[in-house]
């Protein structure tokens, strides 16, 4: 019993060890994660590498009054740390908040609300536009050919990119966690057959990327302004923006994805799909 208990015993020595290198290697990645690209990154190298090669040469040269001090330092280093870097490790926590479920989705639901609001206007104005939000499937080969945005989701932002004759109305902009990751972007056109001829190039655009991927595409027609929204391949046309507030809930906050076929099912009754015909629309 001595024996299977010592065994234990070292068993949990080593699962400690184990353990305890984990979470540094953890807190560590995590805190380089949050520091990466920020100015706070470079001052942290530099005192690391000043400190390490201060105290490799007192070492070497016997200074032992120096090796005391550097000692010293070594030993308020963490708390040093937490008061140069006090706004970084703010917006890491800060970050870490908003991660939540109930945090993620309110987002999720003010970048709805901002795309709705500004596909109304842009509806009611006639100005052509071509939003795709990016899901599971990474769209980054897809969306090389744009201008990198990088910006927070919001209504006059995407008004301004659509306005005429500025330099990135033409194209798409694509949408990922809550973010304009970039505009100007031309997607592939959809190669099937048996679409209309009233389909313009935005239209087939947004059916060609949700071929590809399982992207969602919101287009505003600039002949009539009508609103399409196109998912796995297909286009449903000329939809209320509640109609398009209600498909993009269903699609984009995952506690409502089991109502997806239902709506768009619904909205494949009411609505006009893809084999629409008449006058071509851009």
């Amino acid at each position: 019993m001595s024996e299977f208990i010592l065994v234990l015993s070292n068993i949990w020595v080593y699962l400690s060890l184990v353990m305890e290198v984990g979470i540094l290697a953890v807190l560590i990645y995590y805190g380089l994660y949050f520091l990466r690209g920020t100015r706070a990154a470079n001052v942290l190298a530099g005192i690391i590498i000043a400190l390490l090669l201060l105290t490799l040469a007192t070492d070497f040269l016997k200074l032992e009054v120096i090796t005391e001090l550097l000692n010293g330092l070594w030993m308020i280093f963490p708390l040093a740390i937490i008061v140069i870097f006090q706004p970084e490790i703010r917006r890491a926590f800060a970050h870490l908040g908003s991660s939540r479920p109930f945090a993620r989705r309110m987002k999720q639901e003010e970048t709805i609300n901002e795309v709705v609001k500004s596909v109304e206007y842009l509806s009611v104005n006639k100005r052509g536009a071509l939003i795709v939000f990016q899901r599971q499937i990474g769209m980054r080969a897809l969306i090389s050919s744009g201008i990198k945005i990088n910006a927070e989701v919001s209504h006059q932002l995407i008004q301004t990119i659509f306005h005429p004759n500025t330099p990135l109305h033409d194209g798409a902009i694509a949408i990922d966690d809550n973010e304009i990751i970039a505009a100007h972007i031309i997607f592939p056109l959809t190669q099937s057959v048996s679409l209309s001829d009233s389909l313009g190039t935005r239209h087939r655009a947004a059916i060609g990327v949700t071929e590809e991927t399982d992207a969602v595409a919101v287009v505003v027609s600039e002949e009539t302004g009508g609103i399409s929204i196109a998912y796995r391949g297909n286009l449903v046309r000329n939809i209320t923006t509640e109609k398009l507030s209600q498909f993009l809930r269903s699609l984009l906050i995952p506690s409502q994805n089991d109502t997806i076929r239902n709506i768009f099912e619904d909205m494949s009754d009411d609505d006009e799909m893809s084999g629409f015909s008449g006058g071509t629309e851009r």
